[in-house]
């Protein structure tokens, strides 16, 4: 299993495929593997890195104050380690926060960048969402924050149509669940995070992706990344809810593809 040492911290990663290196960022969840769907298409035309966040998964899980800019120095310092200059960046909701950090501050690491279903600040709707899921975790326990967490990641027919899936889902990320003092620390890290102000200085050729029924990070979030960010492409599917990638896999893998291979 390959990790890297940071220095403070070592992080889980794994590279498939050959050719211009491809990042695929998680959110919230920070495992890697939350792109199971996407690995094997995307790989076929890429070197697809994933990695666990730090506090996540197979990474070092420390006890620490996490920050959007803490995670954003994690994927440059492993970057560096893999010696790898510049790449294409997707990233998902807290993934699509790092990565409109590294397209303001180091914009010569990129070459295309997907903010995948991400916001730009914690409006009045976004503070009632994760105050609930801090809340839930803190006082209710992890069991009860990952299903009450499934509920709104997915659309509700998905939930119903997949309930077996999604409760063996639900125990096997009990099973592994970070100390809960790491995941509080990153719920109150995304609740910081707002770079509204310097979206306009991303050059970077963007799309911002998102589900109309994306019940975490509504559209209007893209809408206004895509406004503030020069020459961006919107694209906003019909349905799939937060974890689209995995409601409708194929449409989302295809349409991210379109976009990289685009001139």
């Amino acid at each position: 299993m390959p990790k890297i040492s940071l220095g403070d911290c070592s992080l889980y990663y794994e590279e498939h495929g050959s050719g211009e290196p491809l990042l695929l960022v998680p959110g919230l969840g920070g495992v890697g593997a939350a792109f199971f769907k996407q690995i094997p298409e995307l790989s076929k035309h890429y070197r697809v890195i994933v990695h666990d966040h730090r506090g996540c998964g197979q990474s070092d899980q420390p006890v620490m104050k996490y920050s959007v800019e803490q995670m954003t120095q994690d994927v440059l310092r492993l970057m560096d380690k893999l010696k790898i200059e510049r790449a294409h960046l997707l990233g998902h909701s807290t993934g699509g926060a790092i990565g409109q950090i590294i397209a303001i501050e180091q914009p010569q690491r990129l070459k295309k960048l997907v903010l995948s279903s991400t916001w730009t600040h914690c409006d009045g709707f976004f503070a009632r969402i994760f105050e609930a899921r801090h809340a839930l975790l803190k006082q209710a326990g992890p069991m009860t924050y990952l299903r009450g967490t499934t509920a709104v990641l997915y659309p509700a027919w998905w939930v119903a149509q997949n309930d077996r899936v999604l409760a063996e889902q639900e125990k096997q990320q009990m099973a592994s669940f970070p100390p809960a003092e790491v995941v509080l620390s990153r719920i109150e890290a995304i609740m910081r995070f707002d770079r509204r102000e310097q979206l306009s200085r991303i050059r970077t050729p963007t799309l911002v992706s998102v589900a109309a029924d994306d019940n975490v990070t509504p559209a209007y979030f893209s809408e206004a990344l895509a406004k503030a960010i020069a020459g961006a492409k919107l694209k906003v599917f019909s349905q799939g809810g937060h974890l689209l990638y995995h409601v409708i896999e194929r449409e989302y893998t295809q349409a991210m593809l379109d976009f990289l291979k685009s001139d």
